[in-house]
């Protein structure tokens, strides 16, 4: 189990300032209305209305009050009151369950699904009026700043974010290097291998003489580097280049996955694009070098095809490690 940590000496900082900036996101969304959305309805009761509209169909039958006070952390209590509330206005409607009489499912009513739609048409309609006056760099800037507040608070099993019912988790893409980007690349192999595997200031000097060389022998017909991007934040890399030594052999180097969207499949896409342009460029394979510790690493490698061809012991970035080579047939 991961062990957590509060820095009590900065308790008091750390507190004021989430603490202001829920007062300055609760004002600016409009959660302080008195009526959601310009609406008769209250905050608590718009998300029973989202819940049941977008209860997924693979669920089996429709949700009992219970389901929905466990999705939503509501007292029980509390729900079964505006449940009732709800009943009134027509807008739900309850059922006795065919397997268990003391429970009962719930849905929307024909004036439900009619008042959710108006009311899911206004809550984009507030969206677009926060995103309009921003230019895109901004609204890249809030839509990560925004995940990142929702993968460190809630993350689902395996680190990722389960996205909400109704919504669709953006891909990522991939696309040639701007410039700040291979900075970037040395930066992010420097800190994530000390922090991940407490490799010393070698390594990332290492990571810069790669990407030097890359820049000052660049053969654009022979050689691509690729950055993974995802809401506009740099989440992963990678580079082809020819090997010094044999000329029908590319090398894959500086694969690297962020923290944040690994489980997405950016490192196989990024593997797969340097498959695809190697075997367009007419090489005959493609070879890498990394490190038995790399498990992750390894395992895509593994996926697409690679095969191990070569280890032995080294003692590098301050540790005892055993090197790998990697060859895959094209």
């Amino acid at each position: 189990m991961q062990s957590t940590t509060f820095d009590h000496a900065a308790a008091g900082e750390r507190i004021a300032a989430v603490r202001r900036f829920n007062r300055f996101y609760t004002r600016r969304i409009g959660v302080l209305d008195q009526g959601h959305l310009h609406s008769p309805f209250s905050l608590a009761e718009v998300r029973v209305l989202y819940e049941l509209a977008y209860w997924p169909d693979d669920a089996g039958a429709a949700p009992a009050a219970a389901q929905i006070g466990r999705e939503l952390g509501l007292d029980a209590g509390y729900l079964s009151r505006m449940l009732r509330t709800l009943e009134r206005r027509g807008l739900v409607e309850r059922t006795p369950s065919p397997s268990d009489g003391r429970q009962h499912h719930l849905r929307l009513t024909a004036a439900g699904r009619s008042t959710f739609a108006d009311l899911d048409a206004r809550a984009s309609d507030d969206v677009v009026a926060l995103l309009t006056p921003l230019d895109e760099q901004k609204q890249q800037r809030l839509l990560s700043a925004m995940r990142t507040v929702e993968a460190v608070l809630a993350p689902a099993p395996g680190g990722q974010v389960a996205p909400t019912r109704g919504d669709v988790a953006p891909p990522y893409r991939l696309r040639p290097p701007r410039a700040g980007d291979l900075g970037w690349v040395v930066a992010r192999h420097g800190a994530l291998y000390a922090r991940e595997y407490g490799w010393n200031e070698r390594f990332e000097a290492l990571v810069a003489r790669i990407v030097a060389d890359f820049v000052d022998h660049h053969d654009p017909e022979r050689e691509r580097c690729w950055i993974g991007e995802r809401d506009g934040e740099n989440v992963g890399s990678v580079f082809l280049v020819r090997h010094p030594d044999r000329p029908d052999v590319a090398k894959l180097r500086l694969l690297l996955v962020e923290p944040s969207a690994r489980g997405l499949g950016v490192g196989r896409g990024l593997v797969d694009e340097c498959t695809r342009f190697a075997r367009h460029a007419g090489y005959r394979a493609i070879t890498l070098w990394t490190n038995s510790v790399l498990v992750s690493a390894r395992r895509i490698y593994e996926a697409a095809g690679y095969r191990l061809v070569d280890e032995a012991p080294h003692e590098s970035f301050g540790h005892d490690l055993i090197g790998q080579t990697w060859e895959l047939a094209l």
